[in-house]
């Protein structure tokens, strides 16, 4: 669908935040804390951004960009837009959901991973539910919606901190996560390093895998032709044979064969490319299956894991 961008505005040095609208004023598709949007630009690029306004929202979408130095294209383009400008994008999507039946919620984010974070946050205060809010970021200028974070409803549950602060004003990460009471969840966002930090931690104190939720904006960089050689795949569909190269992509070798597979991120991220395995054992490299779906062996995502047998016969 076509919305316009109605405002634009600076969330943090760095961070542009982007408010959308229907151009004939017409309700948007409802959604759910966590959820995110596809925005289609020019050149063919498909980027994911989360939805940080309240779900109880209808008029409108807000999400955050931040500008990446090392940009594949998505970021540079969204910040050289300009308000009143015309974007496609898809109705929401939640990957990342919250489980509104938690006695008790922790909400950590990283940086730009406080957009879907803020949309929990949203949700929780106007269910009057318990939660805290732990924000890190590198220092103040780079923390996003603080306005927002500072209204009174937040009051009590958001806490910021600063790696430019004194070590004693910063997260004592053990500490906030010494109790693993059974019914609270925690959902964290942001960089990978941050995000296995949390993870570990509260694994260490005891938390289940069950009360753990996360969301990865990035994965680490695969070195394919140091990890792995060549394998096939087969089309179940054709009986098609095509071989996947030791320094190539699923992805890039049914392109360069003529099947066409959707793709976004490529980067393991976002499940858009997420194929059936019908034969083999995958080589999963992704940030998008758990471990149960990864166990199973009977999907994966062609754009970044490869396969630990010869051949994979693909539902394709």
């Amino acid at each position: 669908m076509e919305v316009r961008i109605v405002r634009k505005f600076a969330a943090a040095d760095d961070i542009c935040g982007f408010e959308l609208a229907r151009e004939d004023g017409a309700a948007l598709p409802a959604f759910t804390a966590g959820a995110h949007i596809d925005v289609h630009l020019d050149g063919g690029i498909v980027r994911q951004y989360s939805l940080c306004n309240s779900p109880a929202e209808t008029h409108r979408y807000v999400i955050g960009v931040l500008r990446e130095p090392a940009s594949r294209g998505g970021s540079v383009a969204m910040h050289a837009l300009a308000e009143g400008s015309v974007l496609r994008i898809s109705e929401p999507k939640n990957h990342f959901p919250l489980s509104e039946g938690a006695t008790r919620s922790l909400l950590f984010a990283g940086g730009i991973g406080i957009t879907p974070i803020l949309g929990m946050a949203e949700r929780l205060a106007a269910l009057d539910a318990p939660f805290e809010l732990h924000y890190c970021t590198r220092e103040p200028a780079r923390a996003a919606f603080r306005d927002r974070l500072a209204e009174p409803r937040f009051a009590g549950c958001a806490h910021l901190y600063f790696d430019s602060a004194p070590v004693s004003e910063r997260i004592d990460l053990a500490a906030t996560l010494a109790a693993a009471a059974p019914g609270t969840h925690l959902y964290v966002c942001g960089p990978a390093g941050f995000i296995a930090v949390v993870l570990d931690t509260a694994r260490a104190a005891g938390w289940s895998e069950a009360q753990l939720h996360r969301e990865y904006f990035a994965a680490a960089a695969q070195d394919h032709a140091a990890a792995s050689g060549a394998f096939q795949v087969k089309l179940a569909a054709s009986g098609r044979i095509v071989e996947v190269d030791h320094d190539e992509t699923v992805i890039a070798a049914l392109t360069a064969a003529g099947v066409d597979v959707p793709t976004s991120c490529e980067q393991g991220v976002c499940g858009t490319c997420l194929t059936r395995v019908l034969e083999g054992e995958p080589d999963h490299r992704d940030v998008y299956l758990t471990d149960d779906e990864r166990a199973a062996n009977d999907c994966f995502l062609p754009c970044c894991s490869r396969s630990k047998s010869p051949l994979l016969v693909l539902d394709l």
